[in-house]
């Protein structure tokens, strides 16, 4: 009798030293003492008991390998509990498992085809293999769930893709009246009106983003263009310098800049920008040393504008305009009235036709009258 005592209170003990290890395991998990954890938990003698912890805490450090090993060992000795099987799905889709994870998504669909995010997960793994039956599993999330803002998003985002404009707007309005701080449909939103070409509507969501504290150098590009398309320059100036602390070598939004400013009648820094475009940008062109030497002419530096506009022309000989500018901008710098004739002349001959000849016309008449008071004054 007391030998039966004794065993008892003996395999008592242990039974309760077992649950003393498992429940320090528990503390120091719960702590963020992972890799303790896992040795006391490593020490609790029903090991399969504990693996799912184990795989847990494995993930907290990121032995993500480990992990999938203990949540395999747990799923073999409990093949039915979901709860296993959709955390060891979610990391071997996290781990780029993805046929794995298709795999066991696949049969959690199986067993339980009303569980919106079931189909979530499986749509998400199926659009990394590029499977075109992904969208099929977010409309059935949607279908399960209209408020699931992940599978909306997805939704949207595709009919964005496939331009069907009211579609874009009909999910994500959805989404938006559930939760109206959702940055990504937000964004969807702003895009969406963007590609209409409806670029105030768009403006006003791409504002609604930077409101919500998002910045990006596709937000500000694309807000920049809004502004600029319906000549709002100033606003177009600011966005665009937000986009080069993205970006500072981007030539496009370095031009643009110069651009605007030259709309404002700041042709300082009209120049200042151009000029920068025009030292990073490989092969220069014409037309951006065009717009240069009208900011130069408008600050009356009428040798640099020359300068300017012949690389304009060295980058297009055919530019009838360039040459036409060039030839006003030599009349307003030189002073002398023969050399100026000389000029106008020449290019009548070399450009007998065009837009510009009323203009020549016009202008040696002028000059030959000047020469001819300026004369007449020297005689007298």
């Amino acid at each position: 009798m007391i030998r039966i005592t004794l065993l008892l209170l003996l395999i008592s003990f242990k039974i309760e030293a077992q649950i003393s290890v498992l429940h320090m395991a528990d503390s120091l998990y719960a702590h963020g003492h992972y890799t303790k954890a896992i040795e006391y938990y490593k020490a609790y003698k029903n090991q399969s008991e504990a693996s799912d912890k184990i795989a847990k805490a494995y993930i907290a450090i990121g032995n993500y390998e480990e992990a999938l090993k203990n949540y395999k060992t747990s799923i073999d000795v409990h093949p039915k509990d979901a709860l296993l099987k959709y955390e060891y799905a979610k990391l071997l889709s996290k781990t780029k498992k993805y046929r794995a994870a298709t795999n066991v998504f696949n049969d959690l669909v199986y067993v339980d085809n009303k569980n919106p995010n079931y189909h979530y997960e499986l749509g998400l793994v199926l659009e990394q293999l590029k499977d075109s039956t992904a969208m099929n599993h977010f409309r059935a999330t949607y279908n399960l769930d209209q408020t699931h803002q992940k599978a909306i998003y997805k939704i949207a985002k595709y009919y964005l893709q496939k331009r069907k404009h009211p579609l874009v707007n009909k999910y994500v309005d959805k989404g938006l009246k559930v939760y109206e701080g959702n940055v990504k449909l937000i964004s969807l939103k702003a895009q969406n009106y963007y590609w209409q070409q409806y670029y105030r509507k768009a403006a006003i969501w791409f504002e609604k983003l930077i409101e919500l504290g998002e910045s990006s150098e596709f937000i500000h590009e694309k807000l920049s263009s809004c502004y600029y398309k319906h000549y709002e320059f100033k606003k177009t100036i600011e966005q665009l310098k937000l986009v080069l602390k993205y970006n500072k070598n981007d030539v496009t939004s370095i031009y643009v800049i110069g651009a605007c400013y030259y709309e404002l009648d700041d042709f300082v820094n009209a120049e200042k920008y151009i000029k920068q475009f025009l030292a990073l940008k490989d092969l220069p062109l014409d037309a951006e040393y065009s717009k240069l030497a009208r900011a130069l002419n408008r600050q009356k530096k009428y040798s640099e504008s020359i300068e300017t506009l012949k690389k304009a022309i060295k980058e297009n000989p055919d530019n009838t305009g360039t040459h036409f500018f060039l030839l006003i901008t030599k009349d307003a710098y030189y002073a002398d009235l023969d050399a100026k004739l000389v000029m106008y002349n020449n290019f009548k001959k070399k450009f007998p036709s065009g837009f510009h000849i009323e203009y020549i016309d016009r202008r040696i008449s002028e000059l030959k009258k000047e020469k001819f008071m300026k004369d007449g004054l020297k005689g007298h």
